[in-house]
């Protein structure tokens, strides 16, 4: 009887959804749209082995939190009289596999604008196209893509405020829809569940991670922009891994900014932006914005980069953040900065060396923001903080954690003999920054 159903779902003709950074069923433009043709809708879903396969650590956090949000929309899914096929491997190669499993009329999904990303799709698209199959992608993770907002040449911008003006025109005068995929889950295609991996099957283990809740506190926006810099307060909203896979909507979060709190929605301002200058300006993803600042000497102490690594560098602001971010996946934005100027400035190591840490540890992790909030805080990106912009870690302390709540929560040694001693001095650090910084861009400038 089971094979006889599983014969008849592969010799109709279906169009398949498929699901990446967009774990949800409201409001997703791509199934939407799939939802709204003439096809039934075979939800899909890939672990890919090209990105797991470079995961040394099988306890990674975001590998659980994504299975974790398939197993719920699976579960979902039942009460729709559907399943999710989720598949592990090679997304080419699963692709070659589903042409001869099913017979598929169109292919749904929403754009994703990583380069692996482009890569990957590029590669689908062709071998779909061969088959005469459209490869339909939707704009679904950001407010406004590409080339939405850009100057009046049509160039793109590569300044936050005057981009952030002009998108915030742009959505006032055309709010993005917000889809209701309910009225048309009857479009899905019945069926019974189909196997669902475990972890175990992908290569991967539980971790004991606390994944934030998806349902925005909307009484922290009220006093958002006043408290957001205070690690201590926990007066973030806590969205960035939702944000990341797609398990809330962007446009519904944008509404909410738009109407409550015009700081928080400059936080996702932000994060369009550094989505376009990854697309506009891919060579991001491995060097410099700027040119002149490939050729900083970076000093790149190993011994330096570990005790950064792991919360040792004897300022208590870097040392809490640094370790927050290795027990829960998760730091403070303000913390962000401070760790990453310290990285970059006082211990002049090379940002990419920060950035592929935090790549590793993040449960956010997200290639655009990763990268523009390393190159922010280096010098080296676009709307960068000048190169003689060095956050001062102990003024930074007493600003953001006066009572030091924060940085006794996560530094338990310190105020005792066991707590380590600064590994630099500020002040000659700082110095030493700036005449490397000053230097090495006046002989750019002078080639």
């Amino acid at each position: 009887m089971l094979n006889t159903f599983i014969y008849n779902l592969q010799k109709m003709k279906i169009a398949i959804h498929w699901f990446r950074r967009d774990l949800r069923w409201d409001d997703n433009t791509a199934l939407y749209k799939a939802l709204s043709g003439d096809l039934c809708v075979l939800p899909l879903f890939i672990f890919d082995s090209n990105i797991l396969d470079e995961l040394e650590n099988k306890y990674d956090r975001r590998v659980h939190f994504i299975h974790r949000e398939l197993t719920r929309l699976q579960e979902d899914a039942k009460g729709k009289d559907t399943s999710i096929l989720v598949r592990h491997g090679k997304p080419l190669e699963i692709w070659k596999e589903l042409l001869e499993e099913y017979d598929i009329g169109a292919v749904y999904t929403n754009r994703d604008y990583e380069p692996y990303a482009q890569e990957r799709d590029k590669a689908v698209y062709e071998l779909l196209q061969k088959h005469d199959i459209p490869f339909k992608g939707s704009k679904d993770h950001v407010i406004f893509e590409k080339k939405e907002v850009v100057k009046d040449n049509g160039e793109p911008y590569v300044v936050f405020t005057p981009y952030s003006k002009k998108w915030l025109a742009a959505y006032r005068e055309n709010p993005p829809q917000i889809h209701s995929s309910a009225l048309r889950f009857q479009n899905f295609y019945k069926t019974t569940p189909l196997s669902f991996p475990t972890l175990s099957d992908i290569g991967f283990k539980e971790t004991d991670t606390y994944f934030p809740s998806m349902d925005l506190d909307e009484t922290l926006l009220d006093e958002y922009k006043e408290l957001r810099n205070y690690p201590a307060k926990n007066h973030t909203s806590r969205l960035s891994v939702h944000f990341r896979f797609g398990t809330v909507s962007i446009r519904k979060m944008a509404e909410k900014g738009m109407k409550m709190s015009k700081g928080w929605l400059n936080e996702l301002i932000w994060r369009d932006f550094y989505q376009i200058i990854l697309y506009n300006f891919p060579h991001v993803a491995k060097k410099a914005f700027r040119p002149a600042y490939e050729h900083i000497p970076w000093r790149n102490n190993e011994a330096e980069f570990e005790k950064w690594c792991e919360g040792k560098t004897g300022y208590p602001l870097v040392d809490a953040g640094m370790r927050e971010l290795n027990e829960t996946g998760f730091m403070h934005n303000r913390v962000r900065m401070v760790v990453a100027s310290f990285l970059t400035k006082h211990l002049l190591i090379n940002w990419q060396w920060g950035e592929a840490y935090f790549a590793e540890k993040l449960l956010d992790y997200e290639l655009a923001s990763n990268n523009g909030g390393w190159q922010w805080a280096a010098g080296s990106g676009c709307d960068a903080a000048p190169y003689f912009r060095i956050f001062n870690p102990t003024s930074q302390l007493k600003n953001f954690d006066k009572e030091l709540k924060y940085v006794k929560q996560w530094v338990e040694e310190y105020g005792t003999s066991s707590y380590p001693q600064p590994i630099v001095e500020h002040k000659e650090a700082r110095e030493r920054a700036l005449r490397v910084y000053k230097e090495t861009l006046e002989e750019y400038r002078a080639s």
